[in-house]
């Protein structure tokens, strides 16, 4: 059964546990954006926990920032319609998680600001260009 890439990044975006208004009415652009915000804040708290020294909240936080990759970002992308630029976020996401698995083994902060520095400019950009479809109505 073939599930659209909106809807496999609003279902990963439910299980990796983010609240927010999410409803059948987002719009896939909208949703993309939600996945950034929230593998950004990931980062983030999974920095502030290493920096206290609560290693099982930092663990928690990475995987977190993971699944918003694997199974959001990543599991949305469509190579035979996104071409060369899928393929190229493709392995960027790849490389992403395996930084956040090495700053997860090692408590390497350095490794999550340089996942960090790298999404943050795709972020960016993904929010500037604007939905590329209006939200349907419900």
């Amino acid at each position: 059964m073939y599930t659209s890439p909106a809807a496999r990044a609003a279902q990963a975006y439910s299980r990796v546990g983010a609240e927010s208004g999410v409803d059948a009415s987002t719009s896939p652009h909208r949703l993309i954006e939600l996945l950034f915000d929230g593998l950004l804040q990931a980062i983030h708290a999974a920095s502030g926990a290493l920096a206290r020294g609560d290693i099982a909240a930092k663990g928690q936080q990475i995987m977190r920032a993971v699944r918003f990759l694997e199974e959001g970002l990543k599991g949305g992308l469509d190579e035979a319609r996104g071409g060369e630029l899928a393929v190229t976020l493709r392995a960027l996401y790849d490389y992403c998680i395996n930084r956040l698995t090495v700053a997860n083994l090692r408590n390497d902060g350095a490794a999550l600001a340089e996942v960090a520095s790298l999404i943050a400019p795709v972020a960016q950009s993904w929010k500037q260009i604007g939905p590329s479809q209006p939200a349907q109505a419900a």
